[in-house]
């Protein structure tokens, strides 16, 4: 147990069985990303069609369209959290990831984890 805890943390990940490669864990989720933010652009042009027309049901369309990318917008932040967060606050980003429900910190949590980690910087630089 002792040398669990004195393992540097990638060779404690990939014990752990959660170590996935940068690529691997980010092709996939941008990959839907562009799926879903297409759908939602086909969304945006057929709710300003709506209502420039006065057709509400192309506006209800357009909207629904954009719930997908909306969704996934904020599940990014806590499948990061779970898979790959380094730092020292775990359980409370956990906690304020799943309980606080305005989407601030999402954004947040976008910004703080998820860009640097896509860009490799911070405390993210030197992980693979």
């Amino acid at each position: 147990m002792w040398s669990l805890l004195t393992l540097p943390l990638a060779q404690w990940l990939e014990i752990k069985g959660r170590w996935m490669n940068r690529e691997e864990w980010f092709k996939p989720k941008w990959l839907w990303l562009k799926r879903f933010a297409l759908i939602a652009a086909v969304g945006l042009v057929l709710g300003i069609v709506g209502v420039a027309t006065e057709f509400p049901a192309s506006s209800v369309l357009g909207t629904v369209l954009a719930i997908p990318v909306v969704v996934w917008l904020a599940l990014i932040p806590i499948l990061h959290w779970k898979d790959r967060y380094i730092g020292q606050c775990s359980g409370p980003w956990g906690g304020f990831l799943a309980l606080e429900t305005s989407g601030w910190s999402k954004v947040i949590y976008w910004f703080r984890h998820v860009l640097p980690d896509w860009r490799r910087t911070g405390r993210y630089g030197n992980t693979s």
